[in-house]
């Protein structure tokens, strides 16, 4: 089963190449600007230039990586918007967390399969998660 997924062939679009730079304040995380660039990793005139948000968001588990797209066309407007797309990341990731630990919680349990049922017999008591 697990030999199956090796035979994946992964290859990467040399015709869509962006140059990825990091800037930080070294306090609250990162902005990532990934520019356009051609095969030889020159700019391409008039291309794009997306800027990606990166922080965390700390749970009791641990840090929980945060990214998000700021839809900015300078690194100083990217900066600006970065306190708003962080805010609005952590709090739709906060949501799904909720929505995922509701889920779990309404699971159905079932008993064991040939655990005699409502009638306890052998292994009777015991359940598991599906």
């Amino acid at each position: 089963m697990a030999d199956e997924n090796l035979e994946t062939e992964v290859t990467m679009d040399g015709n869509s190449l962006f140059k990825e730079e990091m800037f930080t304040d070294r306090k609250v995380g990162t902005i990532q600007r990934l520019t356009e660039v051609d095969g030889e990793g020159q700019p391409v005139e008039g291309g794009e230039v997306l800027f990606v948000g990166q922080t965390q968001l700390m749970t009791r588990a641990g840090p929980l990586p945060l990214s998000f797209e700021l839809a900015a066309t300078s690194l100083s407007e990217a900066a600006e918007m970065f306190g708003e797309g962080a805010n609005k990341s952590m709090e739709e990731t906060v949501k799904r967390l909720e929505e995922m630990r509701r889920e779990q919680s309404s699971s159905i349990i079932v008993p064991e399969a040939g655990s005699g049922g409502a009638g306890g017999g052998a292994g009777g008591g015991q359940f598991k998660m599906p």
